[in-house]
């Protein structure tokens, strides 16, 4: 999987790891079980500190994404906690998302539609 960074975004750029990571869990890409690159091997790759992608893997470790053990390095979670309800995080995105779309004069049947077509 390749992780693409946006050094101008506003995103920084251990949220844009993660956002990825977890885009990629997400459409396949990356299976369960499937080895992460390290830390060390990731930031070289990407030209940036390694502090980041650690910062990166910490949090997706801890949203349960994947597991990590000192042998094998990070990995994707086997199995995923299906709890059916967004993080605060999430929710705060999605409205601001919404407002965004109701400003910009969006329907709610076309964001639906937008929605859909991600979903």
């Amino acid at each position: 999987m390749v992780i693409c960074i946006d050094e101008i975004s506003d995103i920084p750029i251990y949220k844009q790891i993660r956002n990825q990571i977890v885009l990629g869990i997400s459409d396949g890409r990356l299976k369960p079980g499937e080895q992460l690159p390290t830390v060390r091997a990731l930031a070289e790759e990407m030209g940036i500190n390694s502090m980041t992608v650690n910062k990166a893997y910490s949090l997706l470790k801890q949203e349960g994404y994947i597991f990590t053990d000192r042998r094998n390095g990070a990995r994707v979670m086997t199995e995923f906690q299906q709890e059916k309800n967004l993080s605060q995080s999430s929710l705060d995105a999605l409205q601001q998302i919404i407002s965004e779309a109701t400003i910009s004069g969006m329907s709610k049947e076309d964001f639906f539609q937008i929605c859909e077509k991600f979903f």
